[in-house]
């Protein structure tokens, strides 16, 4: 197959097992203090706040900039886009503002392309495009599929809903647009009913990679689950199996392992590759108020604007720190889709308490319900699809 899309000298490309034999060899054993010591001491300089690097810095910094009001804005209607998870669909389930649908990402000395599905469609025709990774990714998967599905609503099309797997086709043009739920990257395995993280294997996850010509990682937030929301219930690393470990050495050793992977299995004369990194949350409101005080909602529900700084308003997360250091080692060239800084900024684009069918008693408390992790759709998701599209093409 012929490469896909000659790569222009404006992209700045960065190139930075066991089985369980048995439960018993189980070791209560904390990861090595000297790996999470040097860890904490290489992430915790000042002079690393701020990104290590920035993407096509050569022609356009894409991913720094400012939030610009443009009512021609959103790119499609809910309506119109019956695959939006009720989760995600803020409009559907009564959000009352939708003023957070008008906003433009503006680069400081650039303009964005405006998205085409109709591009895109020609550009990708017998192509294969894949988001890999927790359900923000699966955010980005479907608002992209939206994004298209608007520019020629006529065309044949075919969903295929499957867990991990789930797939929407262009028929007419033999595009596919995959989601594969990888919320680690790497495997989990269940023995005797317990979960296990194996941190250095990934060829049971990897094997539905293989074939695709656009590739898009993404893992973070299931790293720091603890409780009933964490995913895996041991995690077995050299052989050995943990209760638990520093999550910053667990997710580096997770990302090697990806990062390996890739190394050895991609083709870059036919395959692409993408990692989004770090989409924020936002619980805190001292992250955007400076008056905010301990008895403030610990939410992002009544928010309808973003924020006005053009520069972060907080530490850059500690977990891209260890996606910068493990993307800049590759070999084959992973692009850093940086979406962490310009998403901080929306505290408005949460679906809070319009993610679903939640009960009147549950709206009313929007301190234990609100949902500011994921994002509305339309809305924020759709900007990090015209930066992908912008990159993938330009």
């Amino acid at each position: 197959m012929a490469p896909l899309f000659p790569q222009s000298p404006s992209f700045h490309l960065f190139k930075s097992c066991l089985t369980i034999l048995c439960l018993a060899l189980f070791q209560s054993d904390t990861a090595s203090s000297a790996l999470i010591m040097s860890l904490r001491n290489h992430h915790s300089h000042p002079q690393h706040r701020r990104p290590m690097f920035q993407t096509n810095q050569s022609t356009c910094a894409l991913f720094a900039g400012t939030w610009v009001r443009d009512d021609t804005y959103p790119l499609y209607q809910y309506s119109s886009c019956p695959i939006i998870d009720a989760g995600f669909n803020c409009q559907m389930n009564g959000r009352p503002d939708s003023d957070y649908l008008k906003y433009r990402w503006q680069p400081l000395n650039c303009q964005l392309p405006r998205f085409d599905g109709l591009v895109f469609l020609s550009k990708m025709r017998e192509r294969n495009v894949m988001f890999v990774g927790d359900s923000l990714g699966r955010n980005q998967w479907e608002s992209l599929i939206c994004m298209i599905s608007a520019a020629d609503p006529q065309t044949q099309t075919q969903m295929i809903r499957g867990d991990p797997f789930s797939t929407f086709k262009f028929l007419e043009y033999g595009l596919s647009i995959s989601f594969y739920r990888a919320p680690y990257l790497v495997d989990i395995d269940v023995v005797q009913g317990r979960r296990i993280l194996k941190l250095e294997d990934i060829a049971g996850n990897g094997n539905a990679w293989r074939m695709a010509d656009v590739l898009l990682f993404n893992t973070g937030h299931w790293w720091t689950h603890k409780g009933s929301l964490q995913g895996w219930d041991l995690i077995e690393s050299g052989g050995k199996y943990y209760k638990d470990m520093d999550r910053l050495v667990a997710l580096e050793k997770g990302l090697r392992t990806w990062a390996n992977w890739v190394d050895t299995n991609v083709d870059i004369t036919r395959t692409r590759v993408f990692f989004q990194s770090i989409s924020p949350t936002h619980y805190d409101p001292s992250e955007w108020s400076a008056g905010a005080t301990v008895a403030a909602t610990k939410n992002c529900y009544g928010e309808t604007t973003p924020m006005t700084e053009a520069t972060y308003p907080g530490t850059y997360p500690d977990q891209m720190r260890v996606v910068d250091e493990v993307i800049r080692e590759m070999h084959v060239p992973a692009y850093l889709l940086d979406i962490t800084m310009l998403s901080e900024l929306r505290k408005d684009g949460h679906p809070s308490i319009y993610s679903g069918d939640l009960s009147p008693v549950q709206k009313a408390n929007p301190d234990r319900s609100a949902d500011c992790s994921h994002w509305c759709l339309p809305g924020l998701p759709d900007t990090w699809n015209e930066l992908f599209y912008t990159v993938l093409f330009y």
